[in-house]
């Protein structure tokens, strides 16, 4: 009975969480983000300013949440899951790659929300770091019993590394009458993703070798 109680409370956070993600979302494109507020999203949510605060830090979290929700989880399903006859490193690589840059993905929609405003592009960049700790357990199921600080290292590291391909992407361009001083995305997403994410995969593959040779 308690743990369907808690079963219960757990589904009806995810529910208020939810909620709270795509009231800020739909406010932010209807009003412009600069023109929503905390309470607004709240009363759109039908809870508490109090209750929101317990999801979410600010309105720039929330939304930026709308566009990245279970990007974390689904990264490291894709790891976790994935045969183990697979090479490890191009696991993480695919998995991130596709995971930000699935042109299917609803949530690209509100892309053009979030590279022409500074305070959604910084939540949007911090959002990459909570892809660490799911991450990590992850690669230490792949790995197995081994050094417990390797798989969060490593996951540290993709971390890091999905953040610097992000920044170049959004890295504001010249200022010019074309672009009237707005962010205009550099480059192709895919291709940076893989390019900071190449120095990793010595590391990833000698991961590997090590789990292998300890088997």
């Amino acid at each position: 009975m308690a743990a369907r109680r808690a079963g219960l409370r757990e589904q009806k956070k995810q529910a208020t969480r939810e909620a709270l993600r795509q009231a800020a979302l739909r406010l932010a494109l209807e009003r412009g983000p600069e023109n929503v507020r905390v309470d607004d999203i709240a009363e759109a949510a039908g809870v508490s300013p109090r209750t929101y605060n317990n999801y979410f830090s600010s309105r720039e979290q929330a939304i930026v949440s709308a566009v990245t929700a279970e990007r974390e989880a689904r990264i490291a399903a894709a790891v976790a899951d994935h045969p183990a006859g697979v090479r490890l490193a191009d696991v993480v690589v695919e998995a991130v790659v596709a995971q930000y840059t699935d042109a299917g993905d609803p949530d690209h929609d509100a892309m053009p929300l979030i590279t022409t405003s500074p305070t959604l592009r910084e939540a949007f960049l911090h959002a990459a770091t909570a892809i660490e700790h799911p991450l990590t357990d992850a690669i230490a199921r792949r790995l197995g019993d081994t050094d417990p600080h390797t798989p969060r290292v490593l996951a540290a590291s993709v971390t890091a590394a999905v953040r610097v391909a992000l920044e170049r992407w959004l890295r504001p361009a010249a200022t010019s009458p074309a672009t009237g001083g707005l962010v205009v995305p550099s480059g192709a997403l895919p291709d940076l993703l893989r390019a900071a994410l190449a120095p990793l995969v010595p590391a990833l593959d000698a991961a590997e070798e090590r789990y292998r040779r300890h088997r």
